[in-house]
């Protein structure tokens, strides 16, 4: 079995829209890509930090699916990293009400040696500082490092961010970022640029309009599956880049190829996140509702044509 090292917040979220709003549940990047992740056969660890308020029952749930737990140190008598957003009627934007570092203001990560030699390394939204010193744990470069970034690290951390980008093999940006990174509109011209500052693959994601995939001269698109309910949009990009990472390490294909097939089970994943409340749609999915909704992105992008 492949591993696969995953570094990431395990966090509260509180969620408003205009579906309802939740008091604190379980939210972060870490524990979104885990949960995605774990629909494949991998051997993965999650490092990340929490406070003593994070309760026994979430870190058993996640072992529960198969994610080691040794990364996750937990501070006594500190608090977890905290976020409250609320998201407008068309649910693309929102508005972030509280942000609470706490105990993440000083993550020092931790790589469990039995995971420094582990194939495929997710580095999932944190300062880029963070993000490097995981990589500089790992005992060999890693077969594929990726890296998932915002525009925060853009305005804030530009130099440091600029320095992950050059040691990693895929970065995966929303749209919006991919311009800010770049300087350019064209998504096009966008991802060569990106591409030139080190990362072989760049994927573009675009929300509920799918993900584009670059490497050179060749882009792949992919759509995002059409969905009678959206109600929480919280964790989506994480789910994705899980399904995505989670499905090369299963494989151990790092071809273009198959990282079309990876970019598909990814936007799959994230079909479901949405459709509930944090990750409670995620805590639940069964392998034969995964397949069957595989079976509906065949169905919309297949067609023949003759020429």
């Amino acid at each position: 079995m492949h591993k696969l090292v995953i570094v990431g917040t395990c966090a509260f979220d509180e969620i408003e829209s205009p579906f309802g709003k939740t008091g604190k549940i379980l939210g972060g990047a870490g524990t979104f890509i885990g949960l995605a992740a774990s629909n494949f056969d991998v051997d993965q660890a999650i490092v990340s930090v929490v406070g003593s308020d994070f309760p026994e029952e979430y870190i058993d749930l996640l072992k529960s699916r198969g994610i080691n737990m040794e990364g996750l140190e937990v501070v006594k008598d500190g608090k977890t990293f905290f976020w409250k957003g609320r998201y407008h009627n068309d649910l693309n934007s929102r508005d972030t009400l509280i942000t609470e570092l706490n105990t993440l203001a000083d993550f020092n990560p931790i790589v469990p040696e039995a995971y420094k030699d582990a194939e495929i390394v997710m580095l999932g939204n944190l300062h880029p500082l963070v993000q490097l010193s995981v990589l500089d744990q790992m005992n060999k470069k890693p077969k594929l490092a990726i890296l998932d970034t915002m525009n925060f690290w853009m305005d804030s951390a530009l130099e440091d961010l600029k320095k992950v980008i050059a040691k990693v093999d895929v970065i995966t940006i929303n749209d919006e970022e991919a311009r800010q990174l770049s300087g350019e509109y064209s998504l096009v011209t966008a991802a060569q640029k990106i591409s030139a500052m080190g990362p072989r693959f760049v994927v573009i994601k675009k929300g509920e309009h799918g993900a584009l995939l670059f490497e050179d001269d060749k882009v792949f698109f992919a759509p995002a599956l059409p969905l009678e309910e959206v109600f929480d949009p919280t964790g989506a990009g994480d789910t994705f880049a899980g399904g995505f990472a989670g499905y090369l390490t299963s494989t151990g294909d790092l071809s273009f190829e198959n990282m079309k097939r990876a970019i598909i089970h990814g936007s799959n994943l994230a079909s479901f996140c949405v459709e509930k409340f944090g990750t409670e749609r995620m805590q639940n999915l069964k392998p034969e509702e995964i397949e069957k909704r595989l079976l509906k992105f065949k169905a919309l992008t297949q067609f023949n044509l003759d020429l």
